[in-house]
């Protein structure tokens, strides 16, 4: 009897798509969860990420620097130092 996967991990699975292949990726990794899949998912398209995690955790160097729901992992000032940028301040 074959065994029925719970579990699937994805390297960059968005390198070289355009923006259309990539949202039917978002849709088909959506549905998979929907099956009750927990989908392990390595990407460095930020966007992708962030549409279809419920939790992202976020390394650098090897070391976790932040955990949690997107909105709040993206905003995390050692994630956006490292990764995507330091947001603008304002001078007084």
């Amino acid at each position: 009897m074959p065994a029925i996967p719970v579990f699937c991990c994805w390297t960059n699975p968005a390198a070289g798509l355009n923006q259309t292949e990539k949202q039917k990726l978002g849709e088909l990794l959506k549905r998979l969860k929907g099956h009750g899949l927990t989908v392990f998912l390595i990407e460095h398209d930020i966007g992708l990420v962030e549409q279809v995690s419920d939790t992202i955790t976020v390394l650098n160097f090897g070391k976790k620097i932040a955990e949690g729901e997107p909105a709040y992992v993206l905003r995390h000032p050692d994630v956006m130092a490292a990764y995507l940028g330091r947001p603008h301040m304002p001078k007084c």
